[in-house]
């Protein structure tokens, strides 16, 4: 039997979203240390961590407009190429600031793009009752591609240097670029001949001027391309999904980038000793994400809930769940105890996922790609505010207690993503839905 076209698509944006976390990991991992190395003090540092977040958040919105009107594969493929060159070229130097500040401000603008043009190829090609394991399967990738990074990178650090890390990151997204320009394509009208009843094919693709005409001439009809611009800004179903990935991303984005520091630090453990245990709350979410996207999808086909009772239930257990072990947390002072909570956190998180990440398909297919562009700017800029204000944090908490290693300085760190994650639970119970109301 033949290989469906779709499960290649959406392997490819699975090991997408791999190797992009890989180079997210991986600068934390080499900065970190080449930081260290360079006495450079932890505000700066959160100041570095936090840059990447400035372009992404930039990109967003207009990542989401461009792959609508040009097509999300052009976009992927041209956004891979930028920040891998850009990995490729730019020196891992802690002293040379406005370089570094150049380039990671490049390859956030770069990456800013990937995510909603992810989402606007997913709506074209994969139906809806496919849609929670598929979305959940790219997205893992995330967390697979974390793990990896955690796994292997301090090694390589450590025995190649930090500068190893860029040139491995920028030989992986050649790779995939390579990959996707050999076996990406557009759906052809005719593997999807209940494009608009089920809404995805190729009544979401780009209207060319060709296909105009033939709107015009009466041959088949297409609907308006105008986004709504308003009706998004104004939905509350778009602001329920808005607020739940700022939270995602706040909690994400800190344990990302200051758990190497919490455990080099605050227990006094380096990451080259710890072995495999580093790896395992990214792990966790790769595993976490592919359930929640299983149980949806049969709690959907199965009619055993709605769609919008779906994606409360998941989106509430992730985050209620995840909310506690944040808190909990710093609780713990051996290395297994906090990979045990951080992996808890995490993985609740990516359970999550299930409810409000793929909820933007089902309120709107045809925009998919803006409304997750809408949605990733909030959680862009939850990167910028928790990763810069958890340097200044610890910075003011090392003053207050003279060193990193009390559980005092860490607490607030992560009992403020504790509290966004019940607060923000509460507000996709109230507004979310899942039915469709943009055409």
């Amino acid at each position: 039997m033949k290989f469906p076209t779709r499960y290649v698509i959406v392997i490819l944006t699975f090991i997408c979203t791999c190797v992009c976390y890989v180079e997210r990991v991986g600068f934390s991992i080499a900065y970190t240390v080449a930081a260290d190395a360079a006495g450079v003090n932890q505000s700066s540092k959160g100041t570095i961590l936090s840059t990447f977040y400035y372009g992404y958040a930039c990109s967003q919105v207009p990542g989401g407009w461009a792959a609508q009107r040009i097509g999300g594969r052009r976009v992927l493929l041209l956004s891979f190429v930028l920040w891998s060159l850009t990995c490729a070229l730019i020196p891992l130097d802690p002293n040379q600031v406005t370089t570094l500040v150049i380039a990671r401000l490049l390859v956030g603008v770069a990456q800013g793009f990937i995510f909603p043009s992810i989402h606007t190829v997913l709506a074209q090609w994969v139906p809806p009752h496919e849609r929670s394991r598929s979305v959940s399967l790219t997205t893992s990738g995330m967390y697979l591609g974390a793990a990896l990074g955690m796994l292997v990178l301090p090694s390589l650090v450590k025995f190649r240097g930090p500068q190893s890390v860029f040139l491995v990151e920028a030989t992986l997204g050649a790779m995939w670029s390579l990959l996707w320009f050999t076996y990406s394509s557009d759906p052809p009208r005719s593997e999807h001949p209940k494009a608009t009843a089920a809404g995805f094919g190729e009544t979401l693709l780009p209207i060319k001027a060709t296909q105009k005409m033939k709107v015009e001439n009466g041959l088949y009809p297409v609907k308006n391309s105008k986004i709504p611009w308003k009706k998004i800004i104004l939905s509350f179903p778009v602001w329920a999904i808005v607020v739940n990935n700022f939270t995602f991303h706040y909690a994400l984005y800190v344990l990302m980038n200051w758990l190497p520091t919490y455990f080099e630090l605050g227990l006094q453990l380096s990451l080259q000793d710890m072995g495999s245990y580093k790896m395992m709350p990214y792990f966790n979410m790769f595993i976490f994400s592919n359930i929640g996207g299983v149980i949806a999808d049969h709690l959907i086909t199965r009619r055993i809930l709605s769609v919008t009772k779906t994606r409360k239930v998941l989106n509430t257990i992730g985050f209620i769940v995840a909310s506690i072990a944040l808190v909990a947390l710093p609780l713990f002072r051996t290395a297994g105890g906090v990979v045990f909570c951080s992996s808890v956190a995490l993985g609740f998180l990516a359970l999550g996922r299930a409810g409000f990440a793929v909820n933007h398909m089902d309120i709107a297919p045809r925009y998919a790609g803006i409304v997750m562009g809408v949605s990733n700017t909030a959680g862009t800029l939850a990167g910028i505010i928790g990763v810069d204000l958890t340097g200044r944090l610890l910075e003011a908490a090392k003053t207050a207690h003279s060193d990193l290693s009390s559980p005092d300085s860490w607490r607030t760190v992560f009992f403020i993503p504790g509290l966004l994650c019940a607060l923000s639970s509460i507000v996709f119970l109230l507004f979310s839905t899942g039915e469709r109301i943009f055409d």
